[in-house]
C-alpha cells in the first residue's frame, strides 16, 4: 500500500491519496474580504478544482468537516452547500465554530472523496 502526496510542504500535502482513499488538507477560501457566502462558494470552488486533480469529484465524497467563525453563517452557509453537493450524494458531515488561522476567515472545510 502506497501512500501518494501532492502539493506537499514543510506543515502539509493538499493531496493524500491512500488506498482509493482522498484526503485534502482545510480550504479556505480566495478572498477573505468577501461575506460568509461568498467565501463558502470559492471555498467550495477550491474543493472541486482538487478532487478533480485527484481524480474524484463531489459525488464521491465521503465526509465534511466545516469550521465556521461564528455559528450566525451556519444558514448562509448551509444555502451554498445545499446547492453544490448532488441530490443523493450528501457525505457524512460535522459543523462547529471554530477559530480560524486569521480572523478575517469566516469558514474553512476538510473533506474525505473515494478516487472514481
Amino acid at each position: 500500500m502506497t501512500i501518494e502526496r501532492q502539493h506537499t510542504g514543510q506543515r502539509m500535502s493538499r493531496i493524500v491519496k491512500h488506498n482509493g482513499t482522498i484526503y485534502l488538507c482545510g480550504q479556505v477560501c480566495k478572498d477573505a474580504t468577501q461575506d460568509i457566502t461568498e467565501q463558502t462558494v470559492t471555498m467550495l470552488e477550491k474543493v472541486d478544482e482538487l478532487l478533480q486533480e485527484a481524480g474524484s469529484d463531489r459525488e464521491h465524497l465521503l465526509s465534511a468537516t466545516i469550521y465556521l467563525n461564528t455559528m450566525a453563517d451556519f444558514a448562509a452557509m448551509n444555502a451554498v452547500w445545499d446547492a453544490w453537493v448532488p441530490e443523493g450524494h450528501a457525505p457524512a458531515r460535522a459543523c462547529v465554530e471554530a477559530a480560524m488561522a486569521r480572523p478575517e476567515l469566516l469558514v474553512e472545510i476538510s473533506v474525505v472523496a473515494a478516487e472514481i
